[in-house]
């Protein structure tokens, strides 16, 4: 399929019907229009003319696009849409996107919107998935599946799929349970075509299915779908009891999300916040993080003033111009460190003894600590820096990226034990740990070595 272009000119020919209210030309505009683009368009419109588009298009049409809208955009569509107009919403799409619309309105206009939709089943279904924490599988499956008992014939089970698949947008898998709603397994289509018509299902269903239980954490769920590429993954109770699904679209959007977090705190902002959120949101998620650099900073005022007497010695001095230089280093390679420290936790492949894991950091970071000393060694030689300085600052920075490796190791994985998003380690919390341990044992050392 051809991508669809959101140019200028198009947006502007959606902006002139919709000033003049020129209904019937803009539902033909947006008829050939995939609901994802229509959500695309209607973040660029203003809200008075994003509102005015949902309401003119029927709600077969614009209920995706809605969901796959930016929540606060959503939010103030929502808020200028009567409870009728979002039931309406609502009662296309599927259980779980209806969920978290109707989760986003204030709990008054929930059940307004509620009492407005006509179908009591999808109703109920809304209603149980609004009991589930949403970082859970509850939160996040949808109640829409097909589902068969394992006593049916394979003509009858056939049947059955076709009355219940009529709901059902995307048929992922077909699975079984018993008379009390238990899970058994999933059907193979190629096993059930080609099988005798007079067969049973528990003949020849597959008792081998992978699932989640009801309660499971989100990113648990990310893991385990990733891990044996499914589509899609059953929800069960405790008593084994078949809820719902899980299809990878959410999981796609859950690990969007997690990334995004992970950038955040990656660049030191501790709250989720986008580029369009007033100010004092962003100054409450930039300035612990601004302030935890400050004090790192003024750590470093404190430990150069106890090497201040370097200043007295003419050959010296050189050794205060490498600051910055031993401060950058440090930072990078913890950085460089934790940041495939943190996405081994992510996807679950850091395992192993962290003897072995130490072991390797510390050769990485001997290998790379002594190429750059080589490097400076030869900028010392061309200018004409003494040959015993050169030495001791290249030894002191092998020592201190070793050191800023190890930081930037074995942070992450204490966090992580702890239950702390690792990710928070990746980015002022090394830098700042590594420009204070870094500056400090690169003077140590130099005091030592060179006797001041």
């Amino acid at each position: 399929m051809a991508t669809f272009q959101i140019d200028t000119p198009f947006l502007e020919q959606l902006k002139a019907l919709i000033l003049k209210q020129e209904g019937a030309k803009l539902k033909r505009k947006f008829k050939p229009v995939h609901y994802a683009d229509i959500a695309e368009i209607i973040e660029l419109l203003t809200l008075s003319e994003a509102t005015y588009v949902v309401k003119l298009l029927d709600s077969e049409t614009t209920a995706e696009a809605l969901a796959e809208v930016d929540p606060d955009i959503r939010e103030g569509i929502l808020e200028k849409l009567s409870a009728k107009e979002i039931a309406l919403e609502v009662a296309e799409l599927d259980t779980d996107d209806a969920a978290d619309l109707i989760l986003e309105l204030p709990e008054e206009r929930q059940e307004k919107v509620m009492s407005e939709i006509e179908d009591d089943e999808h109703v109920q279904d809304i209603r149980e998935l609004l009991k589930y924490d949403e970082n859970s599988a509850g939160g996040l499956m949808a109640k829409e599946l097909v589902k068969v008992k394992e006593d049916l014939s394979v003509l009858k089970c056939l049947n059955e799929m076709r009355s219940q698949a009529e709901h059902v947008t995307r048929v992922h898998s077909i699975y079984v349970v018993d008379d009390h709603n238990k899970l058994k397994g999933r059907l193979s289509l190629k096993d059930l075509i080609t099988a005798n018509s007079k067969a049973k299902v528990k003949d020849i269903y597959i008792p081998k299915v992978d699932f989640v239980t009801v309660d499971q954490e989100k990113e648990e769920i990310v893991k385990i779908m990733s891990k044996y590429d499914l589509e899609a993954i059953p929800v069960v109770n405790q008593q084994k009891e078949l809820l719902g699904r899980i299809t990878i679209d959410d999981i796609v959007d859950v690990i969007k999300e997690e990334a995004e977090k992970d950038y955040q705190l990656a660049a030191g902002i501790s709250n989720d916040v986008e580029a369009d959120d007033s100010i004092l949101e962003l100054v409450r998620a930039r300035l612990p993080w601004l302030f935890l650099g400050l004090l790192g900073g003024l750590g470093s005022v404190f430990i150069l003033q106890d090497f201040e007497s370097i200043m007295n010695e003419p050959q010296l001095r050189n050794l205060f111009f490498y600051t910055p230089l031993i401060a950058a280093m440090a930072g990078n390679v913890g950085v460089q460190s934790s940041a495939i420290i943190v996405q081994g936790l992510a996807n679950d492949i850091i395992k192993g003894s962290l003897f072995n894991r130490l072991l390797k950091e510390v050769g990485l970071s001997l290998i790379n600590g002594l190429a750059l000393a080589l490097v400076i060694m030869v900028f010392g030689i061309l200018s004409n820096q003494e040959l015993f300085v050169s030495l001791t600052i290249a030894g002191s920075m092998m020592l201190v990226i070793v050191m800023a490796a190890l930081v930037g190791t074995f942070i992450p994985i204490i966090l992580d034990k702890r239950g702390i998003d690792p990710a928070i380690a990746t980015g002022p919390f090394i830098t700042t740990a590594n420009d204070i341990f870094g500056i400090f044992l690169f003077f140590y050392i130099a005091k030592i070595v060179l006797g001041f």
